[in-house]
């Protein structure tokens, strides 16, 4: 165990040594937060457990990000999807959310946003992550969007409902307003606007499927599917996402 921790440690720093020397760093990272009920079922934990060691993983994650000269990161927390889950464990995992946005928060390097459909989740927690990301106002570190309560289709239709009402509360018919839809208008939308799209995903656990992540903004986007579950994630991992990033030909549809 301790010639191979010594061996991945000198492996982690050749890493970090020519990522840095490269330069070819993305600017915004999405990060599907993807094996947490798996790693806990395979270490004999519970459910919550393994949502608890996910949620303490994440400050790793954003400080390797910092470190490597990222400027935007969006973690999928918690999905339209979930919120179907058992109440009990949903209940559960909205507070272990929680308490992480607002731990994050408290930490004052990084400036928060809430991107997802606030009316979807309960008030209280909405209310929660609300003032967490406004106490982080004025910060100037790396921004981290926390997508709770987010899912790709419904982003896109409520980017589309609100360029349809701003048209008509401007004095417009309706026909008018959707005669003059292009593609543009959904980006000034989205709940990311005015940010970067991002230039590469990660989704943890062995998956390779977007389940709908960030799908507007990810038209151009690089991916990479690592087989560890998010709370065994590591920054060798994390590494070698940032290398096949920067390995790639970027086309960008070119």
């Amino acid at each position: 165990m301790g010639l191979r921790n010594l061996l991945y440690g000198t492996y982690e720093r050749q890493l970090a040594r020519t990522l840095k020397l490269d330069g070819n760093t993305p600017r915004h990272i999405g990060v599907i937060l993807d094996g947490n009920r798996r790693w806990a079922k395979h270490v004999g934990a519970s459910a919550a457990d393994g949502h608890q060691r996910g949620a303490d993983k994440i400050t790793e994650v954003l400080e390797w990000s910092m470190d490597s000269r990222v400027e935007v990161v969006t973690l999928w927390m918690l999905s339209t999807d979930n919120l179907g889950r058992d109440a009990a464990e949903l209940d559960a995992l909205l507070e272990i959310i929680c308490t992480s946005v607002e731990t994050l928060a408290e930490d004052g390097r990084w400036r928060l946003q809430h991107v997802g459909d606030a009316s979807l989740l309960p008030a209280a927690a909405s209310a929660r992550l609300q003032a967490a990301a406004e106490r982080t106002s004025g910060a100037t570190g790396l921004h981290v969007n926390v997508a709770v309560g987010y899912g790709g289709r419904h982003e896109i239709a409520e980017a589309v409902r609100s360029f349809l009402r701003a048209g008509v509360d401007a004095g417009h018919s309706l026909e008018d307003v959707a005669d003059t839809f292009s593609v543009e208008h959904i980006a000034e939308h989205l709940y990311t606007k005015g940010q970067p799209d991002p230039d590469l995903v990660i989704r943890t656990s062995g998956e390779q499927r977007l389940s709908g992540f960030l799908m507007w903004q990810s038209a151009h986007t690089e991916f990479y599917f690592c087989d560890a579950y998010w709370p065994a994630f590591r920054r060798v991992d994390f590494l070698r996402a940032l290398r096949a990033f920067a390995q790639r030909e970027r086309r960008l549809g070119k």
